[in-house]
């Protein structure tokens, strides 16, 4: 009897890294300031109706159109590329992130809506369904449904939320509100750029992936609660433009200067070193050319702490410009919140720009 024939089997291939698709991960995505504000220049002669409370001239968080007297709707999308290989960790830090404009605001999330984009012949379905999967439970943390939302087949993975939220229309909290003698609080450390880019290098140590997933993922739901204070004059969440690129927002639109104390300044344990290895993202020097001009940095100012200083944030920390009777409550709900590292850092006075001491 003839031996049967062998039967031949082939390995199908592995899934590519989802970092090894994109060209940039996270907020490093983001289109550097100053060629964005090349960009928007033509863009603020469209008309404007007066239920527009907040736009785009302070390059605040989020769109805010007032309904009633009693609700402004707040409207706001964030997507971008990885910046983690695991697709479920990848889909709650883009959904984490894009919820955070409404905290921002001060408003409270009500419903999103998906935005994905993913090379369909290089991903297995596996792997674009845990992106979904990791998006739908943030918006469950966040107590919000996923309503709908878009899909297109596209060479890089991409995947974020348009999300809506509810404030009344006297807590909206802009960018732009603070005043002289305000002191700065920050949320979250700060050094999320700087992770990214040792785990693309694959010398990012596991403690530091762990802190890195658990920092991205933590909702900024302080905001709700810093709204309702008479003493928050201004939020913002630092994001794509590191620290320095949106406390200079909050700055040019107050019209006055922000000092920072550098000491206060919280950062993620081993990032400072990482940086001085060399894991830097190409954000981070592309931000300062953009806005370095407005900086006073000491003579003595380290250049790795330069970088973390212009270090892009995905799903950053708030920044909040409260009056000084008001920044131990301030402090008091961030603590409360699961939020140890909040701290103040600095402070709003007359003048113009960002300094650091």
């Amino acid at each position: 009897m003839n031996a049967p024939d062998s039967i031949s089997t082939v390995t199908p291939p592995a899934a590519p890294r989802l970092t090894s698709l994109s060209h940039g991960g996270g907020c490093g995505c983001k289109i550097a300031p100053g060629v964005l504000s090349e960009i928007l220049k033509n863009s603020s002669n469209l008309p404007i109706p007066p239920q527009l409370l907040v736009g785009i001239e302070t390059a605040d968080d989020a769109a805010v159109y007032q309904l009633n007297d009693e609700q402004a709707l707040i409207a706001t999308t964030d997507f971008f590329m990885p910046i983690v290989d695991d697709p479920y960790d990848f889909g709650r830090i883009a959904a984490t992130n894009a919820i955070s404009d409404v905290y921002a605001m001060g408003g409270t999330p009500i419903m999103a809506l998906g935005l994905v984009g993913m090379p369909i012949n290089v991903l297995p379905l596996e792997t674009i369904g845990a992106i979904l999967r990791g998006g739908q439970d943030v918006c469950r943390d966040a107590g919000i449904p996923i309503a709908g939302g878009h899909t297109i087949d596209s060479v890089e993975p991409i995947y974020g939320l348009v999300v809506m939220g509810l404030v009344h229309p006297s807590r909206v909290k802009k960018n732009s509100g603070a005043r002289a003698g305000d002191v700065l609080v920050l949320g979250k450390p700060l050094g999320i750029g700087i992770l990214s880019a040792a785990l693309k290098k694959e010398v990012l140590p596991a403690e530091g992936y762990a802190r890195m997933i658990a920092l991205t993922t933590q909702l900024n739901k302080p905001g709700i609660a810093l709204a309702q204070l008479e003493g928050v004059h201004a939020l913002t969440d630092i994001t794509g433009f590191g620290l320095a690129g949106h406390g200079l927002e909050l700055a040019r639109g107050a019209g006055l200067q922000v000092r920072l104390e550098w000491s206060r300044i919280p950062l993620i344990t081993g990032a400072r070193e990482l940086a001085a290895q060399g894991c830097i993202t190409g954000a981070s020097g592309r931000n300062w050319a953009s806005y370095g001009k407005e900086i006073t940095l000491p003579s003595s100012f380290a250049e790795v702490d330069r970088a973390l200083l212009s270090d892009p944030q995905t799903s950053g920390g708030l920044l909040v410009s409260c009056s000084p009777d008001a920044a131990a409550e301030v402090m008091a709900i961030f603590q409360a919140q699961g939020f140890g590292e909040a701290a103040v850092i600095g402070e709003v006075t007359t003048g113009h720009g960002l300094s650091v001491y």
